[in-house]
């Protein structure tokens, strides 16, 4: 039998608490909905609610125990702060392991690339290689991530995220990475930094985590390189980037395939390798070079790689596809609704431009959250992007959204939308068999609930 993830001597050992029974956990979490048999539930304390009040609901469950700062019944650790504790296991899981840690930030594409990275360290390495889940990146979630780390894993993949200055250097000493990776920098959260060079020094402060002998991979191909660089021969001992010309990771070859991903031949550090990638855009073509430099630094499988790069899925979300059945045929529907800014827009906009369909490109749009006084502008910048994705009709959800519908004065169709039941009623009212539904928008819009709706049971699609 494997051994347990915490036993509670080993969580009053991390946490300073008190344990009220011996016992064994195989998995934590601070959502009670997460909670499986034999799980830690940890009762975070929060701003809607506290989470001893679903105490009793995640020993229903199943839950082993319960990380707590009163009592309860049930078995349970009796802590001070419950927040703290949790922050004591992460320390606690990061020390006890001998795994080759990597940890990936971004203003875009950081959840796709840690779920690509997982992917293709995992392909040769089963069952020994532990992930942040969902998009638990900030000062809660990593954390949980790390306290969720078994003993015996081999590599370590978590992804970090921020609103603030300030906020990555804190996640990164928890981490203690080996090997970082930035995907790019974007004006996401550009309301509370003020600047896209504040943005980048936000995400360079995942640097300052690297233990000693670190390695920075950074993107090639934006104009905040050499602000990077600078950023990250403070920490790092060897600092690799990625993407096209000179970068040292970079694509020699890539077209679309028949599949609708990228045929790739990359230039690696050592080697080539010419490998396919599922998901479509151009985008992708880049995560991979990141991930692949990743892996390499990282001492693994680099065929095993390319592999697992051409099996990948979209992930819910971030690129899902859903093939929806319709009288005389069937949709394609487009899974964009988590997130979205300025760069994002325009990488998914390119590839919808290249989606063979046999009806019409539509594109259900909502607002970018966080811009601040850079909203309207950012918002109308996405005209070009619309027209070169030979949009047909575009919903849009949000009054931000208008400096858009402006800047295409009469291009194309719009349709507006106030909310996401209103943009689900519009978008069913409008398509036919054969249509590509592209839909994005901040995840705070709530389009994910169109997506529900229009897709329904229907499957995962790879066409």
């Amino acid at each position: 039998m494997s051994m347990p993830l915490w036993t509670s001597a080993e969580i009053e050992a991390a946490s300073g608490g008190r344990a009220s029974v011996p016992f064994e956990v195989t998995g934590v979490t601070f959502d009670s909905r997460e909670v499986e048999p034999g799980w830690l539930f940890v009762a975070m304390p929060g701003t809607i609610a506290d989470g001893h009040q679903f105490v009793e609901r995640a020993f229903a469950a199943g839950a082993a125990g319960a990380l707590v700062s009163r009592p309860v019944q049930g078995p349970h650790v009796l802590v001070k702060d419950v927040a703290a504790a949790l922050n004591a296991l992460a320390v606690a899981a990061r020390a006890r392991v001998d795994a080759t840690v990597l940890g990936v930030t971004g203003s875009v594409g950081k959840t796709s690339t840690k779920e690509a990275l997982a992917a293709a360290l995992e392909r040769r390495c089963r069952n020994q290689v532990h992930r942040s889940v969902k998009s638990y990146n900030n000062h809660t979630g990593v954390p949980l991530s790390l306290a969720r780390m078994p003993r015996e894993t081999v590599y370590a993949v978590f992804e970090l995220g921020m609103n603030n200055a300030g906020e990555i250097r804190a996640l990164t000493a928890l981490v203690q990475p080996h090997v970082v990776l930035i995907t790019a920098i974007a004006p996401a959260h550009i309301e509370n930094l003020g600047s896209i060079e504040a943005i980048a020094d936000a995400k360079a402060e995942i640097f300052e985590g690297l233990e000693p002998g670190g390695t920075a991979i950074l993107p090639n191909d934006t104009p905040h390189r050499d602000r990077l660089l600078r950023a990250a021969k403070r920490h790092a001992e060897r600092i690799v980037t990625f993407g096209i010309g000179d970068a040292d990771v970079a694509a020699v070859h890539a077209v679309r395939a028949d599949s609708g991903g990228s045929l790739v031949t990359a230039r690696l550090l050592e080697s080539e390798l010419t490998y396919n990638i599922a998901l479509p855009g151009e985008h992708w073509v880049t995560n991979s070079l990141a991930v692949l430099a990743a892996v390499e630094v990282a001492g693994a499988d680099l065929a095993a790689a390319g592999l697992a790069l051409g099996d990948m899925g979209g992930l819910k979300g971030r690129g899902e596809r859903h093939c929806v059945a319709l009288d005389g045929g069937e949709l394609l529907l487009i899974d964009e609704s988590y997130n979205a800014n300025p760069a994002s827009m325009a990488a998914t906009l390119s590839s919808l431009a290249v989606e063979p369909v046999d009806g019409r490109r539509i594109a259900v749009l909502g607002t970018m959250r966080e811009l601040g006084s850079h909203s309207d502008a950012a918002h109308a910048s996405l005209a070009p992007h619309v027209l070169g994705a030979k949009v047909d009709t575009l919903i849009l959800v949000g009054e931000e959204t208008r400096p858009l519908e402006d800047a295409l004065a009469g291009q194309v169709e719009v349709l507006r939308a106030g909310d996401p039941d209103e943009a689900t009623d519009r978008l069913l009212a409008t398509v036919r068999p054969g249509d590509a539904v592209l839909v994005k928008a901040s995840n705070g819009v709530g389009l994910a609930r169109l997506v529900e709706r229009v897709a329904g049971g229907a499957a995962s699609c790879s066409t």
